[in-house]
């Protein structure tokens, strides 16, 4: 066989390949899955990298890998002030992390939450089943039992379940928006499958860190956070054309908060909608999501009367505060979040007698 004629056979094969290649990448969004886990794994490891180079202030205790499920997973990690009596109960902040829904780790969030704890709070960094491997709503679902558990075991565990923050940073943050809003909109819960595990009022506050509130909005993201988020939907709804599924509209709080008993279709006599507890919300100035996620969501809790305290930069902020800012304390505006994050747990969970 000539030259020529091998050539145009490998031409041939490579041909062959490639289209082989972008039929599978048309028919199931795992291997873009992999490719934004290792990723994110990359990512993770450099915060975690970072936030260690920042110690607490006192030193804490933390407990690994304690399940909340009759199956033994998913688990939650639990971070206290070292030395603490387990007898007299901490406000615990419940901290849901991130990674577009597909990937990432509680443990990712414990070296941040070690302030919190140092700070003289309890804090719980709960796990979940990510997706693919478990579609929406799934997550939602075991978030909400693991709330349960931790209310449960309350005292052996040393938190106080009438003193509670949810947070959350980007995906975890749309997961803990949704919590919220189910613990305090029967309606909303029943839609999801779900009584809610908190009372109302055992809710006292949520920290929402560069979150995801309007899925819709998603499809106007481009460039590679774009395709990575479009992904990542895909595998979470298991639908391509996730923007107007149904579980677009149930993960789209921004279209859930606020509601009133006129507002719903059903009956809620019996088991009204609870006002939603205040919120903490924030977003760096380089981070593509907080023009169309962030600062929209806290201007629609402004207008239907949320307490809503914001955390936001000038667009022409140097340097620019890219995605989960927060985590990055080698900038002095990652250490003003945390500043503020902890003013504002202090403020919603002291009692009414301090």
């Amino acid at each position: 066989m000539s030259v020529v004629k091998r050539l145009a056979v490998a031409a041939g094969a490579l041909a062959a390949v490639a289209g082989a290649v972008a039929v599978v990448l048309r028919a199931t969004p795992w291997p873009s899955v992999l490719v934004i886990r290792k990723a994110f794994e990359r990512g993770a490891v450099s915060n975690t990298a970072q936030l260690r180079r920042h110690p607490p202030a006192r030193a804490v205790e933390v407990t690994t890998g304690i399940p909340y499920t009759h199956a033994g997973a998913p688990t939650f990690d639990l971070v206290l002030p070292a030395g603490h009596p387990r007898d007299e109960a901490l406000p615990v902040v419940v901290w849901v992390h991130g990674g577009a829904w597909i990937s990432g780790f509680a443990a990712d969030n414990v070296p941040y939450l070690e302030h919190l704890a140092a700070a003289g709070y309890a804090a719980v960094a709960l796990d979940y089943t990510v997706a693919p491997e478990a579609r929406y709503p799934t997550a939602v679902r075991q978030l909400d039992e693991a709330l349960g558990h931790l209310t449960e075991h309350a005292a052996e565990l040393g938190i106080d379940p009438e003193r509670i923050v949810l947070a959350g940073d980007s995906a975890g943050a749309q997961l803990a928006s949704q919590l919220a809003a189910l613990t305090v909109d029967p309606e909303y819960a029943r839609a999801l499958g779900l009584r809610a595990s908190l009372r109302p009022e055992q809710l006292r506050g949520v920290v929402l860190q560069c979150g995801v509130y309007d899925i819709a909005a998603m499809a106007d993201v481009h460039g590679i956070a774009g395709w990575g988020f479009k992904a990542a939907l895909w595998a979470l709804t298991g639908e391509k054309d996730w923007s107007h599924s149904g579980a677009a509209s149930t993960m789209s709080t921004i279209d859930v908060i606020g509601r009133t008993p006129e507002s719903t279709d059903g009956d809620d006599s019996e088991h009204p909608i609870a006002p939603f507890p205040p919120v903490f919300i924030s977003g760096g100035n380089g981070d593509a999501l907080t023009s169309i996620q962030s600062l929209p969501m806290s201007e629609r809790m402004r207008a239907v009367g949320i307490d809503v305290t914001t955390l936001f930069w000038p667009a022409d902020h140097e340097p620019p505060l890219p995605h989960e800012y927060h985590l990055h304390l080698d900038r002095p505006e990652a250490h003003d979040a945390l500043r503020q994050t902890l003013d504002f747990v202090r403020r919603v969970t002291r009692r009414t007698t301090e």
